[in-house]
């Protein structure tokens, strides 16, 4: 938050002051929110985690394990989640297959600071993390290095599909394997979603298109819109958005990356910037 040294002292307390008694629900799974929770609550936002996504092994483990196997026989490995590397990681473990020494040969790509952080934890070297943290610009952006050579993309069976054409078109030789399913929340976290959204939050963040159809899916078109007129709907993301955009949302808060420096800086700014920095409940006229 380079930008607040630029700030006079009242500017720079009412960002920081943005996000206090701010009700934010954070829709991503339980095992990847704890930093941005913990950065919520240290801001005095009141975070509430409704996940809309759940994570389960593909159908297909014997092609997930024979790719675990023979990836010494790829020059790059793509990881657009740090799902992905999670799934790699605990399928190697459960195979008594080094996954560092798996990949060894291969060179590492990640999508942005939080995936390479994990693959990093997983032992592996990182060459490249994308500059503008989508799949499209990671492949763009090395382009000269991919033209040719054999890309492995492990992915949720959700992913689309935008990232292996770019790297098809850019003379990419890609590879794409299911590593883990995306699933619809536990029926217990839906049993939940009425009490938890029954008082209007301030914002909804939303982390994956999984996560917005999910959602959507749950409440029904019309009570999603309304939520969307009524609460901020923060995107991480250009694919996320799109699919918020898609559903018709046309308040957004788009985060600059995946950080969650970045996400409280989106959201402070919109509530300083929209008048929106009163206590919760309160509403801005």
């Amino acid at each position: 938050m380079a930008f607040l040294k630029r700030c006079n002292a009242p500017v720079v307390e009412s960002f920081l002051s943005a996000l206090s008694g701010k009700r934010i629900v954070v829709t991503r799974a339980a095992e990847q929110s704890q930093a941005l929770l913990a950065a919520l609550r240290e801001r005095g936002a009141q975070p509430i985690l409704l996940p809309m996504v759940a994570f389960a092994p593909p159908d297909d483990l014997v092609a997930l394990d024979d790719f675990l196997r023979h990836l010494r026989e790829y020059h790059w490995v793509f990881f657009t989640s740090q799902n992905a590397v999670r799934a790699l990681q605990e399928r190697s473990e459960h195979l008594k297959v080094s996954l560092r020494d798996a990949v060894a040969t291969a060179q590492i790509a990640a999508v942005g600071p939080a995936t390479a952080e994990a693959a990093r934890a997983a032992g592996l070297a990182i060459t490249y993390v994308a500059k503008e943290h989508n799949g499209v610009a990671l492949a763009q952006e090395l382009q000269s290095e991919v033209r040719g050579k054999r890309v492995l993309l492990p992915r949720s069976d959700r992913a689309n599909h935008d990232l292996v054409e770019t790297l098809q078109r850019l003379g990419a030789h890609v590879t794409e394997i299911v590593a883990y399913k995306t699933l619809r929340p536990a029926s217990d976290d839906a049993h939940n979603l009425e009490n938890i959204l029954q008082d209007v939050p301030d914002a909804v963040v939303f982390f994956s298109p999984s996560a917005v159809h999910h959602l959507r899916e749950l409440l029904g078109p019309q009570s999603f819109q309304n939520l969307a007129e009524k609460s901020a709907f923060a995107a991480i993301g250009p694919v996320t958005e799109r699919a918020l955009r898609e559903a018709g949302v046309q308040r957004l808060i788009v985060a600059s990356d995946t950080s969650a420096s970045a996400i409280l800086e989106s959201l402070a700014n919109f509530f300083v910037n929209s008048g929106h920095s009163l206590p919760a409940g309160v509403k801005h006229r």
